[in-house]
């Protein structure tokens, strides 16, 4: 198929496979909760009754002081005694196999091919790191939120737009499925389909 270049000045052959492929909301569902159970630390940790220093011993004899029956003084019932349900340390992480990684990364691109939220130049410079030249640079592609994906790193792109609060600068190797969902255009230079089809195709 053929992409309409926004923005550029001709078109850009591209892979059906990466960029026509049919949108399967279950696997893209799957996907985005992978990667955001991913992102959980799971490390909150509290001390059971075994884990809290002390109570080795008997507090008293079982029999004929009057008081409840006691085995250590780190019951969960005593003051300083260990948590009755204590949260340990897990692991959040759902297994999706890469298989099923790329398939939802290139449905979530084909999307945004068929709703028009893909724009495709063919290089996006600034000579200096300002935020004002990029910001009127994505002025002119009509790009007030959205995500700019290129495949190097380019360290004056970078830094002009880290003062733009809802535009973000990655590489093709950063992308993932949350930050596609989320934004509202995604900028994709030519040299960045490419390493994207090497990628995906």
């Amino acid at each position: 198929m053929e992409l309409e270049i926004t923005g550029g000045s001709s078109k850009i052959s591209v892979n059906e496979a990466v960029f026509d492929r049919p949108f399967s909301e279950p696997l893209v569902h799957q996907v985005v909760v992978s990667y955001l159970a991913g992102a959980r630390a799971g490390t909150k940790a509290q001390k059971n009754r075994s884990a809290v220093a002390g109570g080795g011993r008997k507090p008293w004899r079982q029999k004929g002081t009057g008081n409840a029956r006691a085995g250590t003084i780190r019951s969960p019932i005593w003051r300083g005694g260990g948590k009755t349900f204590a949260a340990t340390p897990r692991d959040h992480s759902v297994k999706v196999n890469r298989k099923m990684y790329r398939g939802a990364i290139a449905a979530i691109l084909s999307e945004l091919v068929r709703q028009e939220r893909l724009v495709v130049v063919d290089e996006l410079k600034v000579a200096e790191p300002r935020t004002r030249l990029l910001a009127e640079r994505l002025g002119e592609l009509d790009i007030e939120r959205g995500l700019i994906v290129d495949a190097e790193l380019d360290g004056n792109l970078f830094l002009a737009s880290r003062n733009l609060p809802h535009v973000f600068v990655v590489t093709v190797d950063q992308l993932d499925p949350v930050s596609l969902v989320g934004a509202d255009k995604v900028l994709v230079t030519t040299a960045a389909i490419t390493a994207i089809q090497e990628w995906l195709a």
